[in-house]
């Protein structure tokens, strides 16, 4: 029985969590976005808010910065471990499948001024030469699993994971999930 639940609830570990989703034209090129902020090229997705769950933060993220309402986002890709890298925490990232837009409704994509200030349609192939490394990991797994029709993937770092098992750990064997100590 924890005596200051306040303070314990206070000290667990907290991590960012963004969802994103591959959204796709009718000959599977991939959506990307390209954010005001920054320089790097993403999918559409964002950081979800208080009480939100991904799957609702991703619908609410596609509508806000695309103006696509009522996308189905229900199937999960895969969920991306991100270790902390200071000054950011730890985060999850999920990735949905964002299903297909028609022409007409590409045409009907609005972008938010001062948020984001293009958008492109590329093949699977380009992913390596226009994303950054971890993130275009990422939507190969995402892709894989969505091709597939297999179970989401788990990933570390856009990689895929190594499972540990609880003997493992017990034995003092691995340091951290995918790291066997020498």
């Amino acid at each position: 029985m924890v005596d200051d639940l306040p303070s314990f609830i206070a000290s667990l570990t907290r991590v960012r969590v963004s969802a994103g989703a591959i959204v796709r034209d009718l000959s599977g090129r991939i959506l990307i976005v390209h954010p005001t902020y920054k320089s790097d090229w993403e999918i559409p997705g964002g950081c979800i808010e208080p009480g939100e769950s991904p799957a609702a933060a991703c619908g609410r993220e596609l509508l806000e910065e695309l103006a696509l309402p009522s996308r189905r986002v229900d199937r999960m890709l895969c969920v991306d471990w991100v270790p902390p890298a200071p000054p950011w925490d730890g985060a999850l990232g999920f990735v949905f499948d964002g299903g297909r837009l028609t022409p007409a409704e590409i045409t009907q994509i609005r972008l938010p001024a001062g948020e984001l200030d293009g958008y492109a349609f590329i093949a699977p192939s380009e992913v390596d030469d226009i994303l950054i490394p971890r993130l275009a990991r990422r939507v190969r797994a995402a892709l894989a699993a969505l091709e597939s029709r297999s179970a989401p993937n788990y990933l570390e770092s856009g990689c895929p994971s190594q499972i540990v098992g609880a003997a493992a750990l017990q034995a003092g064997m691995v340091a951290s999930v995918g790291r066997t100590l020498p």
